[in-house]
């Protein structure tokens, strides 16, 4: 039953009770149990602007060099914004390869890297149903891959660690239905492709 929230009112949400999800958060499973994951929690509203800001500029110079019109880029910031700031608390999501294995070759380092994403996607989605566990909505987004150096100096962020997701958390103002979804008998083979 969990779904994507996009409308989040803005009351307040305890800082005991974001511990409690992300300690659910973090029995995720992981490549060589590494637990490559870092959350950085934002519930003081300056923030939340700040990094709302810096996000758009480089959104902004995303879309412009895309060639889009000024005022479909004025809406489309707008409203991100707008849902960032709203949200009562901000989870970035960082990996670090710390303690990942280290490899020589392009290859294996690739595949370490993959692997501290995947365990942190599955730390996201444990996070994701413990804030629906607890009658509270969220939304995954995975902005900060696309403005890493904007989220790390807004939240001086080290350079060792990669922000992937921002996870919007508020009270719900909406219950959406499921997106569709692809069939079953497309998505699966058995045994061989």
């Amino acid at each position: 039953s969990r779904r994507s929230i996009k409308r989040l009112k803005p009351d307040p949400i305890s800082r005991k009770a974001i511990e409690e999800i992300l300690d659910v958060a973090i029995s995720a499973p992981s490549a060589h149990n590494a637990q490559p994951w870092r959350f950085v929690i934002i519930d003081d509203q300056k923030v939340k602007i700040e990094l709302a800001d810096a996000m758009a500029q480089a959104w902004q110079n995303d879309l412009l060099k895309d060639g889009l019109p000024k005022i479909e880029i004025e809406r489309l910031i707008g409203a991100s914004k707008e849902r960032t700031i709203n949200a009562s608390i901000l989870i970035i999501t960082c990996i670090t390869m710390e303690d990942m294995d280290k490899y020589e070759d392009d290859r294996r380092k690739n595949a370490e890297y993959l692997m501290a994403v995947q365990s942190l996607s599955a730390a996201i989605q444990n996070l994701l149903l413990a804030i629906h566990a607890k009658g509270l909505g969220a939304c995954w987004r995975c902005a900060p891959l696309f403005c890493m150096e904007a989220v790390r100096e807004v939240l001086k962020i080290p350079s060792a660690f990669d922000p992937q997701a921002l996870i919007e958390i508020g009270h719900p103002l909406e219950q959406p239905k499921m997106p569709p979804r692809k069939p079953l008998k497309s998505v699966i083979r058995y045994n061989r492709w």
